[in-house]
């Protein structure tokens, strides 16, 4: 269907009676020679516009942007109402032009404020508004003769500006009652238009916009209403403005709104003074274009707002700062100086009548172009824009400040988190080659029997399969790993079947064998020292994606749901398995001491051990002849006569080392076990304190000697 918006007509209903013609209070200064006034001469004394004065300014402003930006198929349709509505000209192009308007409003005049009052009403207006969006325009009937048989697919939309001093909602309400019955008695004699000589259109939809206008000092008696629905076909705002320049700012707003403009501000552009013609001052101009102009800098996120414009704190201004041109024709002077345009947009200014406005459109209309770049504190210049003229008309040229296309494209490593190399190439091209677009044939239909649309079905499949799809190698576990690929490629799908749940569920279980097994996990160790987290922290982490993965999914069926319960059962573990994987981290800590020490031994020097080892076997030879020469002394007592038993609880524990062993350590250790197994321990050193017992203990009774810890004994 060929839709023609709202904004291919626009009709303007201006009030003409004679409260209109109202002063609105706001004076303008009129004797500007203050300065250089003669003595005795009495100053001028300020004016002020009417109502109606105001209101056809500020019309007249919003259709010289329209025209400028516009020049075709944006219709305007101005009626003046008093006892009567003045329909000034007409939807042909020939009409469609700022000295037509102002011929036929000339020809108006103002309102007369003696007339009768209530023979003037707005109502006359509006009615012939309505009627003037039934009547069809050049473009439409171009496209109902081109699609012939299908002429009704051919829209007719439309949008009425009323201009009016209203005396309250209750008057706001019966205009809207009164634009709605008459829309639907014209929609009724549209249906039948193709017996009478001028075809008609029904009016398909229709936007009031009521602008209440009132002298500046007194207060509003009609409030102000955002766009409200009355009808299928008919929406309704109401906006209540003060005249003079608020009138005239409301418009300009309104005007960017209707037909999606966007506003720039030309920052420091040179001009010489008229006073003095040797010097020279920066200027600004605002310019307004379409919003496309913009698409780049929204899409960046850098819209380089210079704050509100001149129009008022509602508006906001992009800015642009001039670069003085270096020939007479930047374009076309070398090709060097050719540059990558991706649009162009026709311009208007915003205070056309300003010396900077006039002496920038001159500049450019001369045949001269000039380039805009963004306002930046620091780094290189970013030229985004370029002004210049074609055919009499000024356009806004959008510049690629990106790569060209012509240009090589840029390496994959080059990436906004800079030098990344671990890309998961291969993988994306094989998501590529499940997501390709192909044509479709047959027509499907979902559960509750709507037609599905192979477009929004190819992006939610693609919605799907993107929930979690990390980009680079080292922050992914799971996809580096060829168990989990069953359970990858069937949790994105919309609806899984018993074998697909059965298929995660092996492979769930194949991951809990992996883990009891303490099989190693593809964990990348980049950017990261020594040998990386532990082994059942490689297994939390893949776990905790796994799970990540499946709750992205837990929303597509039932079956999407059991998948997780059963991966959340395996993960909770019973507590002897806690209990095995605490065993085997301290094996793994024990490993690591053992790798230790063989390392801290490597590096001692061989001769220091063999020195150390001659030392402890000379000391045993010595220990064990001092234990013959024990036993073979006459106060010693009898040896047993038969050897008895040595337990191993009686065997002296080797005191374990806090730090690494040695291989010397080990040695020894062995040699003290061997000789304690081959005869009954020294009472004395069982009972020893500090390795110290106290020999002939029965000579220090009968004599009344006494033994001092160091051995010496003293007579009392």
């Amino acid at each position: 269907m060929k839709i023609f918006s709202e904004s291919h007509k626009t009709v303007f209903v201006v009030d003409h009676c004679p409260y209109m013609a109202e002063s609105c209070r706001q004076h303008v200064e009129f004797d500007m020679l203050v300065k250089n006034r003669t003595q005795g001469i009495i100053p001028l004394a300020p004016i002020s516009k009417s109502l109606w004065t105001c209101s056809v300014e500020s019309s007249m402003e919003y259709c010289r942007i329209m025209y400028d930006i516009f020049p075709f198929k944006k219709l305007v349709n101005f009626i003046v109402s008093d006892s009567g509505a003045h329909v000034l000209n007409s939807w042909t192009q020939e009409d469609q032009n700022l000295q037509e308007l102002m011929a036929a409003l000339a020809a108006v005049g103002p309102p007369n404020p003696r007339a009768d009052p209530e023979c003037c009403s707005i109502l006359h207006g509006l009615v012939a508004a309505v009627e003037t969006l039934c009547k069809i325009t050049e473009y439409q009937h171009e496209a109902r003769t081109l699609l012939m048989e299908n002429a009704e697919r051919v829209g007719n939309r439309g949008r009425i500006i009323c201009i009016t001093n209203a005396k309250s909602d209750s008057h706001v309400r019966m205009l809207e009652d009164c634009v709605q019955e008459t829309i639907h008695e014209h929609n009724k004699l549209a249906a039948n238009s193709d017996h009478f000589p001028l075809s008609l259109m029904q009016i398909q939809k229709c936007e009031l916009v009521l602008i209440h206008t009132y002298p500046v000092g007194e207060d509003s008696l009609v409030s102000d209403r955002p766009k409200k629905e009355l009808s299928p076909v008919l929406t309704s705002e109401v906006h209540s403005v003060r005249a003079g320049r608020h009138l005239a700012t409301k418009l300009n707003i309104l005007v960017q709104q209707h037909f999606d403009l966007a506003s720039t501000t030309i920052t420091n552009i040179p001009m010489k003074e008229e006073q003095h013609a040797n010097t020279s001052a920066n200027y600004d101009v605002e310019l307004l274009h379409h919003k496309d102009a913009h698409v780049d800098f929204l899409k960046s996120g850098d819209s380089h707002l210079g704050g509100g414009s001149r129009e008022g704190p509602f508006k906001e201004t992009i800015t642009l700062k001039w670069c003085t041109p270096r020939t007479n024709n930047i374009v076309f002077s070398s090709v060097s100086e050719l540059h990558y345009c991706t649009g162009a947009y026709r311009i208007s200014p915003v205070d056309v009548n300003s010396r900077p406005s006039s002496c920038l459109t001159n500049f450019l209309l001369n045949g001269r172009s000039v380039l805009l770049e963004q306002p930046r504190k620091s780094g290189s210049k970013v030229i985004s824009h370029m002004l210049s003229s074609h055919g009499g008309e000024i356009f806004l040229h959008v510049l690629s400040s990106s790569r060209s296309i012509l240009e090589d494209p840029p390496s994959i490593s080059e990436g906004c988190g800079g030098r990344v190399t671990d890309y998961r190439i291969t993988d994306f091209g094989e998501f590529m080659r499940e997501n390709r677009l192909t044509p479709f044939l047959d027509p499907r239909y979902k559960i509750d029997g709507s037609l599905e649309v192979p477009l929004e079905r190819a992006k939610d499949q693609l919605e799907k399969h993107t929930r979690y799809w990390p980009m680079i190698i080292s922050q992914t576990t799971i996809f580096n790993m060829q168990a989990v690929v069953p359970l990858a490629s069937v949790i994105v799908k919309e609806s899984l079947t018993e074998e697909d749940v059965l298929n995660c569920q092996k492979t769930i279980y194949n991951l809990v064998d992996m883990e009891r097994k303490n099989d190693p996990l593809p964990i990348s160790t980049v950017g990261t020292r020594g040998k990386g987290p532990k082994r059942d922290e490689q297994y939390r982490i893949m776990w905790n994606e796994l799970e990540t993965l499946v709750r992205a999914h837990i929303n597509n069926s039932e079956k999407h749901q059991r998948v997780l319960e059963c991966l959340m059962a395996c993960r909770s573990k019973p507590p002897e398995e806690e209990e095995r994987k605490k065993r085997g981290r301290k094996r793994e800590d024990k490993e690591d001491k053992s790798e230790k020490a063989v390392k801290d031994y490597e590096q001692e020097k061989p001769w220091q051990d063999s020195e150390r080892l001659k030392g402890i076997l000379e000391r045993g030879k010595e220990e064990l002849a001092e234990a013959e020469i024990i036993k073979d002394s006459p106060d010693s007592p009898e040896p047993p006569n038969k050897k008895p038993l040595v337990e191993m609880d009686e065997t002296p524990q080797v005191e374990k080392s806090k730090g690494p062993v040695s291989l010397l350590s080990l040695w020894s250790n062995r040699i003290n076990t061997a000789n304690s197994r081959k005869h009954q321990e020294f009472a004395g050193r069982l009972n020893s304190v500090n390795n110290r017992a106290e020999l002939y203990q029965h000579l220090k009774e009968e004599n009344g000697m006494e033994t001092t810890e160091n051995g010496k004994a003293s007579r009392q």
